[in-house]
């Protein structure tokens, strides 16, 4: 298998526990790894054969515009929806970072990382 790495994808949403949050909104960035076999469209050089990353990013963009409370929740979303409506892959991973969290202190950002299969096991 082989990978695809769509790496600091940048949204303005409105996501948060806190009801300010959900009113002033944060910067997030989102990150996937993608398992997939590039055998096929490695020899083909035709985008039909691919995981095709730009509807990727696009899946990605339309759930982050869905508020929610938890970085959690977005990031299961984003999984599922992804395995929903493309076909090619066994695995992905997505990080969804939220800079500058409203925690009482400096930090760069908080993030979580998660994970599902193709059978549609989390891990």
């Amino acid at each position: 298998m082989s990978f695809i790495r769509i790496e600091n994808m940048e949204f303005y949403a409105y996501h948060g526990h806190f009801k300010e949050e959900q009113i002033v909104g944060n910067k997030f960035l989102v990150n996937l790894q993608i398992e997939t076999d590039m055998v096929k469209p490695a020899g083909s050089d035709d985008l039909q054969d691919a995981v095709n990353y730009q509807k990727a990013y696009m899946l990605v963009k339309e759930e982050m515009q869905e508020k929610s409370h938890l970085l959690e929740n977005i990031g299961k979303r984003i999984l599922d929806r992804i395995f929903l409506e493309m076909s090619g892959i066994e695995k992905m991973e997505v990080k969804v970072s939220k800079m500058n969290p409203p925690v009482g202190g400096k930090m760069d950002c908080v993030s979580i990382t998660m994970g599902r299969d193709a059978s549609g096991n989390y891990y």
